[in-house]
């Protein structure tokens, strides 16, 4: 099994968004650091500066961080691994084929059973299905390949 890579987003940026993420997120952090060294001495420095100081900062370098792409969602499919990043500031997690017991696959979820008795859930969304089956299908040869049980699951309302 070759090295899969799926999207988890709605849709992917393109170069001229990211660029213009990454100045919106610099320019952020450059009013946020204007902010504090111009209201320091002419208001007092209480909480509300502190606030919109520490908001401006951490949208800020949250929009460089998407700018540069390090905040994308994905699932990565390896012969004996499986890369999952769920969330746009949570680092991925790597599930080991040998550490994972079960797999359920539900229409729209899949969740990955792990030794020590975690489980590790995967919603897709409905915005893109055809996106969901090949990134099922995937999951399904990656059970297959390494003898892993998996069952196809249907949800009932």
């Amino acid at each position: 099994m070759e090295k899969g890579y799926f999207s988890l987003e709605i849709r992917d940026d393109n170069r001229l968004t990211k660029i213009f993420r990454i100045i919106f997120g610099l320019s952020l952090c450059a009013i946020a650091i204007f902010w504090v060294i111009f209201n320091f001495g002419s208001v007092k420095a209480d909480g509300t500066l502190w606030i919109t100081v520490t908001f401006l900062i951490s949208f800020g370098v949250f929009q460089i961080f998407t700018g540069f792409g390090l905040a994308t969602k994905y699932i990565e499919l390896n012969t004996n691994s499986i890369r999952l990043k769920k969330n746009s500031i949570l680092p991925a997690v790597n599930l080991p084929a040998d550490q994972i017991e079960k797999i359920e696959l539900f229409p729209f979820k899949v969740h990955f059973f792990i030794r020590p008795g975690k489980k590790n859930l995967l919603r897709f969304g409905i915005s893109d299905p055809d996106k969901v089956e090949l990134i099922k299908s995937e999951i399904v040869n990656f059970a297959d390949s390494n003898r892993l049980t998996l069952e196809i699951m249907t949800e009932e309302i």
